[in-house]
C-alpha cells in the first residue's frame, strides 16, 4: 500500500495569538522547530520530540502539529498499531492508529485538539484507512484538568468527533476493564468491504477465539 502524505495547513486565531496547524510533516521539517517543554505526558519533552521525528519518517507515519511561530505546542500522531497489541494481529495495511494527541497545558481550551484532528482528515488519503484510537482513562490528565473521569471522556469524545471518530464496541480486555475506556473509530469512504469485515472480526477477537475453542471441542 502506498502511503501518500499531502501537507495541509490552517491558521487558528486564539486568545494566545495565532496558531498554525499543519502536517503531515517529515522529520526534516519538524527539526526546524522548537518543542514545548510542557509536552511531556508520555516521556520527557526532548525524548518525545525525538520519537515524533522517528514516527514522521515511517512509511505510514503522520505527525500533525500546532505551533506558535517556531514553537510546537501540540501534536497528533498516526502510525500502525504496536506489534504487541491486538490491533496488529491481522497485519492490516489499511488500519492505522491515532497513537497520541497532546496539547501544552497553557494552550488548552482553544480547540487546538479538535482542529488537529480536523486538519488530519483534510488529506483525501485518510479515506483509504480505518483509523482507531484506544482510549484508557489511566492515560488521561485528570489531575491537570481537575475533571472527573466521565467529564474528561465527554471532552475527549467531542474532540474525537471533530475528526470523525466515534465509539465502537469491542471485547478487547483492556478496554472493557473499565466502563470509561473506549475504542474510537473512523472508517474512510474508500476502505473496501473486505477490510471492514476483517476489522469487525478483530474488534471481537475474544469472541471469535472462544467460538473456535467451542467448535473444536
Amino acid at each position: 500500500m502506498e502511503h501518500n502524505k499531502n501537507r495541509q495547513s490552517l491558521l487558528l486565531e486564539t486568545e494566545q495569538g495565532n496558531i498554525t496547524i499543519e502536517g503531515p510533516l517529515p522529520s526534516s521539517a519538524l527539526s526546524a522547530y522548537q518543542f514545548h517543554e510542557g509536552l511531556n505526558a508520555f516521556r520527557p519533552a526532548s525524548k518525545q520530540f525525538e520519537a515524533l521525528q522517528e514516527i514522521a519518517d515511517f512509511p505510514e507515519g503522520r505527525i500533525i502539529i500546532a505551533r506558535t511561530e517556531n514553537m510546537i505546542i501540540g501534536y497528533v500522531t498516526y502510525l500502525y498499531p504496536d506489534p504487541l497489541e491486538r490491533w496488529s494481529e491481522f497485519k492490516m495495511d489499511d488500519l492505522i492508529e491515532l497513537g497520541a494527541i497532546e496539547i501544552a497545558s497553557d494552550y488548552r481550551g482553544s480547540k487546538i485538539g479538535s482542529n488537529l484532528l480536523k486538519l488530519s482528515m483534510m488529506d483525501e488519503e485518510m479515506e483509504n484507512y480505518i483509523i482507531i484510537s484506544t482510549e484508557y482513562y489511566w492515560h488521561w490528565d485528570l489531575k491537570g484538568t481537575k475533571l472527573s473521569v466521565w467529564d474528561y471522556r465527554k471532552v475527549m469524545e467531542k474532540m474525537m468527533f471533530a475528526g470523525g471518530l466515534t465509539p465502537a464496541p469491542t471485547d478487547d480486555p483492556e478496554i472493557v476493564s473499565h466502563p470509561a475506556n473506549c475504542l474510537m473509530v473512523r472508517i474512510g469512504k474508500n476502505v473496501p468491504e473486505q477490510s471492514i469485515e476483517r476489522f469487525d472480526r478483530l474488534r471481537f477477537l475474544q469472541r471469535a477465539k472462544y467460538r473456535s475453542l467451542r467448535e473444536g471441542i
